[in-house]
C-alpha cells in the first residue's frame, strides 16, 4: 500500500471520545513493550508518528491513527504491566473491552506477540477472547530480526500451538527494523478492509 498521508487523531479515554467519521479500523492489541508502536511505525514508513516508550504500560488510551483518510490504526493499552495498579488494568480492561465488542467499524484485530518468546498467559487469554467472540484476527510476530531465520519456523509453530490458532488464522512474522512482513501484512489488512456482505 503507498501511504499518502498519515497523522495522530486522538488519543480516546472513553467511548464518547472516539471519531464518528465512520471509517473502518484495524486496532493492534498485544503486552505492554511488543513493539505496536514500531509496528504502525513501520507499516507506515514513518519513525516517530506513533510514539514508542521504553516504559511499559504507558500507552493507557484508545490511540488513533488515520491513514490515507481511508481507515485507522487503532493502539490499545497494552496488557500484562505487573507495575500497574489493579484498578488501573481493571480500567484499560473496561475499555479495551468494550471496544473490541462494541465498535461497529472494527475490521480486523491485530493480536502482536513477540516471536523470541512463547505466548504469556496474556496473550493465551487475549487469544481465547478474541476466539470466544469471534472477532477478525491476524497475529504478528514481532521482533523477527532478532533471532536468527533456522529458528523462526520453530518459533512460529509454538505460538500457533500455544494460542491454539485455527489453521486458516494469519500468522506473520514481522521486522520493525528490516521490514519483514510489512508486505504481507499490508495486503492482509487490505482485503479485511473491503467490503463484506455485511457492510
Amino acid at each position: 500500500m503507498k501511504i499518502t498521508q498519515a497523522e495522530f487523531v486522538i488519543s480516546a479515554a472513553k467511548r464518547d471520545q472516539l471519531p464518528k467519521d465512520a471509517l473502518p479500523e484495524i486496532a493492534l492489541a498485544g503486552r505492554s513493550n511488543v513493539g505496536k508502536s514500531s509496528l504502525i511505525n513501520r507499516m507506515i514508513n514513518r519513525r516517530n508518528l506513533a510514539r514508542t516508550s521504553s516504559v511499559p504500560g504507558k500507552t493507557q488510551t484508545l490511540n488513533y491513527y488515520r491513514i490515507n483518510e481511508a481507515f485507522y490504526f487503532v493502539d490499545l493499552p497494552g496488557y500484562g504491566y505487573a507495575k500497574v495498579s489493579k484498578a488501573q488494568r481493571v480500567q484499560w480492561g473496561k475499555l479495551i473491552e468494550g471496544y473490541l465488542l462494541g465498535r461497529e467499524y472494527l475490521k480486523l484485530v491485530l493480536h502482536v506477540v513477540d516471536l523470541r518468546h512463547p505466548p504469556t498467559a496474556d496473550d493465551r487469554m487475549m487469544a481465547d477472547w478474541l476466539k470466544h467472540f469471534d472477532i477478525p484476527t491476524a497475529v504478528v510476530a514481532t521482533k523477527a530480526d532478532k533471532i536468527s531465520k533456522g529458528r523462526v519456523p520453530s518459533h512460529l509453530k509454538r505460538i500457533r500451538q500455544d494460542l491454539e490458532l485455527a489453521s486458516d488464522t494469519m500468522l506473520i512474522p514481522f521486522s520493525a527494523e528490516t521490514g519483514q512482513g510489512r508486505e504481507e501484512l499490508w495486503e492482509y489488512i487490505q482485503q479485511s478492509l473491503m467490503p463484506g456482505p455485511q457492510d
